[in-house]
């Protein structure tokens, strides 16, 4: 009985030691992920969705209800903005940048950031000749054709030009609800 004892309360220290420095290892390297994934995930297709801007918007992005908005700014002007969403695919989340035009309200372009989709067929919303269609895009009508709207499918993806799809209407919605904070932040003029 006294080995059993003895056993817990050292396998317990054990469990509790390794627990704390987890807690400690993730604080730890919480900024260093944070910038790791700014630079090689969300960065590209930030970078590539909001082209004609002379600042850096991962450097002067804030945070407005949550959500994380990155400037673009043209001679000391904001001339858009880009944020990210998600929505589910075929085989998990689709993680899309959305970049806006403030001035036209229409779509600067989109990214993709994250997907697990399956590869030769749903990769292919990663793909120029899919996202290049939503570029100069209303903000209303954001649908596939197949459900009414104007944006074709990739041909065996629909399950992942879908969630693409899903993901960019869910940017709008939350950039029309943060416009009026946007406008605030970055007079334009």
């Amino acid at each position: 009985m006294r080995e059993i004892i003895h056993m817990i309360v050292v396998l317990s220290i054990i469990c509790a030691t390794s627990g704390a420095v987890l807690v400690n290892l993730k604080q730890a390297t919480k900024g260093q992920i944070e910038q790791q994934v700014l630079t090689y995930v969300q960065g590209p297709a930030l970078l590539s969705v909001l082209e004609n801007r002379d600042n850096d918007p991962i450097k002067e992005r804030m945070t407005i209800k949550d959500v994380t908005v990155f400037p673009a700014m043209k001679d000391g002007k904001l001339v858009g903005v880009a944020l990210e969403s998600f929505a589910p695919g075929y085989s998990g989340d689709i993680g899309v940048m959305v970049g806006f035009d403030v001035n036209k309200d229409e779509l600067l372009g989109i990214g993709i950031t994250t997907q697990t989709e399956t590869p030769g067929l749903g990769t292919r919303v990663t793909e120029p000749s899919f996202t290049g269609r939503f570029k100069g895009h209303g903000l209303g009508s954001m649908q596939l054709v197949a459900k009414g709207g104007d944006i074709d499918s990739v041909a065996g993806a629909t399950y992942s030009s879908t969630g693409t799809v899903d993901a960019v209407r869910k940017a709008i919605e939350i950039y029309q609800s943060i416009k009026p904070e946007i406008n605030l932040i970055w007079k334009k003029s």
